[in-house]
């Protein structure tokens, strides 16, 4: 281990120590439903060692939630402290939501709960949390080898009228509730009262937020298979047997569906409106034009895909949604970089301009 990762290993194990970071959820909701939370690894590690810990039974589901081409290899190197996001289904109970059954993890020789809770799992559940799910009445007494649930902080409940997805997200520090709510898209009133904080400036590094992410509108049915989906900007979420990926479009609220590129056509039936495939858009007039929109899937008695065509306006004056952070440090590297180009253009041209006028 290098000195660095050495300091950062010890720096975190001596942050202050936080309460509970159960969110709640009182919603009737059927079932789970799929939350988010930001891991952020001590260590330089993988996307395959990232999904083994948390047991995602799908890869594909990792890349999608950091948007990552289906073709990233699982031995994809995680830089140290970047934030990876862990799609994951949850479940309501009490008042409050936990991850529905995974992971479990396996307790190592010299560990104990608090360094699993604020080491392993980067400080996303608390050492009390761990105990309280799993029956442990001491914590300072687990036996190698044993197995125990880690329940991660979720919840499936709107925020107002409108269906989020809630993403748990530790604190890093020097951070504000304001830097927070405009780095996700959210207000600062939202944060606070989801979060119970009525001082902003008792923010604490280490603390686990409850940040609710907008989702696209969508056109799927109410009685398909698919119809609680939910997908926040900056990501794709694979459904229909992974034959669809679907993401939040960065100019409208509204879901834009592609057959899933890779996936043999012989697994997923066709989807079209009559001679449109799914996605292609035609112009109806100079404001309007018609999409072939995914509808959902059934399969009650055929795996079957559902599309309509819907009409949108181009003409409007509605906000784009604002892009949340991307996942790895690796995108983040390639956006600063395309900014600093720009600015190297603008330069040019403005000294050009200067120079003619001259």
């Amino acid at each position: 281990m290098s000195s660095l990762s050495l300091f950062l290993c010890i720096s975190f194990l001596f942050l202050p120590l936080t309460s509970a970071a159960r969110f709640a959820c009182t919603s009737k909701y059927p079932g789970t439903c799929q939350s988010l939370v930001g891991y952020v690894p001590l260590n330089a590690t993988t996307l395959g060692s990232v999904r083994s810990l948390f047991q995602l039974r799908s890869f594909r589901s990792l890349l999608a939630a950091n948007s990552l081409s289906l073709n990233t290899p699982q031995n994809y190197t995680v830089p140290a402290l970047s934030t990876v996001r862990i799609r994951f289904p949850c479940s309501c109970s009490g008042g409050s939501g936990s991850s529905f059954g995974l992971p479990v993890y396996k307790v190592r020789p010299g560990e104990g709960l608090d360094a699993i809770a604020r080491g392993t799992f980067a400080g996303l559940v608390t050492y009390e949390e761990i105990a309280k799910a799993n029956n442990i009445s001491d914590p300072n007494r687990i036996e190698v080898g044993q197995q125990i649930k880690i329940p991660l902080p979720c919840s499936c409940d709107m925020v107002g009228a409108d269906p989020v997805v809630h993403y748990a997200h530790v604190v890093a520090a020097g951070s504000s509730i304001t830097g927070i709510a405009t780095a996700f898209g959210t207000t600062e009133d939202t944060l606070m009262k989801l979060n119970g904080i009525t001082d902003p400036k008792s923010l604490q590094a280490g603390q686990v937020l409850d940040v609710p992410l907008r989702t696209c509108s969508s056109s799927i049915g109410s009685t398909t298979l698919d119809r609680n989906l939910r997908v926040p900007n900056g990501s794709y979420v694979l459904t229909a047997n992974n034959c669809i990926q679907c993401s939040c479009s960065s100019s409208t609220w509204q879901m834009n569906c592609i057959p899933t590129q890779g996936i043999s056509s012989s697994v997923c039936p066709a989807a079209k409106c009559g001679d449109m495939f799914l996605g292609n858009i035609s112009s109806t007039s100079a404001c309007d034009n018609t999409l072939c929109s995914y509808a959902g899937y059934t399969n009650s008695t055929s795996f079957t895909i559902l599309t309509n065509l819907t009409t949108n306006s181009m003409c409007n004056n509605e906000a784009s949604p604002v892009s949340q952070p991307k996942a790895n440090s690796s995108s983040r590297l390639r956006f600063g970089l395309f900014s600093w180009m720009e600015f190297v253009v603008f330069v040019h041209v403005a000294l050009a301009l200067l120079s003619f006028y001259w």
